[in-house]
């Protein structure tokens, strides 16, 4: 299968090893997640938003194009192109404030237009997925939040943005996967690395 990961820190996909100060843990989940998916023949595209400048905010310009089904944005038309290509798309980010950070926002303002990656049939009614070869979505999200928190007093906001808000929304309802990773700044480096082998042995299974 063809896998598009968005990758979205600051520091970028190369910050992955332990060096203080330049190092995300998000970007080590990543390194291991890539390890994992290169044990069999997938093809893997990564858009590291942060590495590509990608600019998160809807301009008057850019929403006139947005209406019109089409974009002024040669990067937002080639995020598009290589969405509608993908079988699995998989998006990595730390969580702010509960919810995603600025260009993982921006990302889906921009680039899930309507007529380009979904259609609205009717109004009132549950969108038509326009990316023909989508066979799931994966999240993995880290966060100092802890997870009994974040899932029971705060309500899952992540997944109800994005699967419930999206994806649900444009009617792709099944395999829809989440991994939350909590607390890892104050994990021990062994605790750490237990849980990128685990995740790299998770998606080595795919």
């Amino acid at each position: 299968m063809k896998f598009l990961i968005v990758f979205d820190h600051p520091y970028g996909a190369s910050a992955s090893e332990n060096i203080p100060h330049q190092r995300s843990y998000s970007a080590a989940l990543l390194a291991s997640f890539m390890r994992g998916l290169t044990t069999k023949d997938h093809e893997i595209d990564l858009i590291d938003l942060h590495k590509d400048g990608f600019n998160p905010v809807m301009s008057i310009e850019d929403l006139a194009s947005w209406r019109q089904k089409t974009s002024n944005d040669p990067l937002v038309i080639n995020y598009q192109q290589r969405l509608i290509a993908a079988d699995h798309i998989i998006f990595i980010f730390p969580i702010w404030w509960e919810a995603m950070p600025a260009l993982t926002k921006g990302f889906l303002d921009k680039v899930f237009a309507k007529g380009i990656v979904y259609e609205e049939i009717k109004p009132g009614r549950p969108f038509k997925c326009l990316l023909p070869n989508i066979k799931g979505v994966s999240l993995l999200t880290v966060m100092n939040t802890p997870d009994f928190f974040y899932r029971w007093i705060f309500g899952n906001p992540i997944t109800k943005i994005l699967f419930r808000g999206t994806f649900r929304k444009m009617g792709i309802r099944k395999n829809l996967h989440w991994y939350n990773y909590t607390g890892m700044s104050n994990r021990s480096l062994d605790e750490r690395v237990k849980y990128l082998d685990k995740t790299e042995q998770r998606f080595a299974q795919l």
